[in-house]
């Protein structure tokens, strides 16, 4: 079936439609939009340019995506929005293209929902199963793991990292890196423990959880330097994938610092 597209929408020549798309009233869909199979618009829904979208989402009333970086360093380069499958993105959303100068592309996973009025800003690289609570807001260049949860009214400042499974409470303020499996609560924010209520929803067993609780103490300890404590928590755990990938996450290179528990 062929899109299905009210006669008050504005449609770019340009544009590439999946069957049984539906672009509702009000829309304006501009250059170079591709819009995947069963995906819905419902209604007031502005793309700017330069995005794909795959499969099966379904966008809520004044959402705007594929809009112009907020970045003095664009000057107008054909940089791209692309969002996966099966996601919701609800009123009001922001959703920006990349920049020349990072990536030149923003990345939306698969199976995400994000909320009235949030934002996603340029070069952002969003994983599967993400959600973003009302007004959560990440700069530009932050990378977001598969399941990580941010909190309404959040932020997390430009070039952060949110590993999987993280948890970011409402509020808070993210100026470091948060560790996969982390929950992190306050403004500015600080590590608060393991999200353990999203692991257990997620199915992690006793005994994934019981490592990862002896990880953290055995990471966050008060003995020894925090790189002793590193080589102790890889030695000890080489082994366990989900220890060794908070073990990778701290030795990458980053542009932020750690967030870390309160003194």
């Amino acid at each position: 079936m062929s899109a299905k597209i009210h006669p008050t929408a504005v449609v770019d020549k340009s544009a590439e439609f999946g069957a049984d798309v539906e672009i509702g009233p009000g829309c304006v869909i501009g250059p170079d939009v591709k819009l995947g199979d069963r995906t819905r618009l419902i209604a007031h829904v502005f793309i700017e340019s330069h995005t794909t979208i795959g499969p099966d989402n379904t966008v809520f009333p004044f959402a705007g995506l594929g809009g112009t970086p907020q970045d003095l360093s664009y000057k107008g380069e054909p940089t791209r929005l692309e969002i996966g499958k099966n996601n919701v993105i609800r009123e009001h959303a922001t959703l920006h293209r990349g920049t020349a100068r990072g990536r030149a592309v923003t990345v939306i996973g698969d199976n995400c929902l994000i909320m009235g009025n949030c934002h996603v800003a340029h070069d952002c690289i969003v994983g599967n199963h993400v959600i973003m609570a009302q007004t959560a807001t990440i700069g530009g260049h932050v990378k977001v793991g598969d399941h990580a949860f941010l909190g309404g009214l959040s932020g997390v400042h430009q070039h952060g990292r949110v590993g999987r499974h993280a948890f970011v409470g409402a509020s808070a303020l993210m100026t470091t890196d948060l560790i996969p499996f982390g929950s992190a609560i306050g403004n500015h924010a600080h590590l608060g423990g393991l999200n353990v209520v999203g692991l257990k929803r997620r199915g992690f067993s006793r005994e994934q959880i019981h490592d990862l609780r002896a990880a953290y103490r055995l990471l966050f300890a008060e003995e020894g330097t925090f790189q002793e404590r590193i080589e102790d928590c890889a030695e000890i755990y080489a082994k366990n994938p989900d220890v060794m990938e908070i073990v990778d996450f701290v030795r990458a290179d980053a542009a932020r610092p750690l967030c870390m528990p309160r003194d």
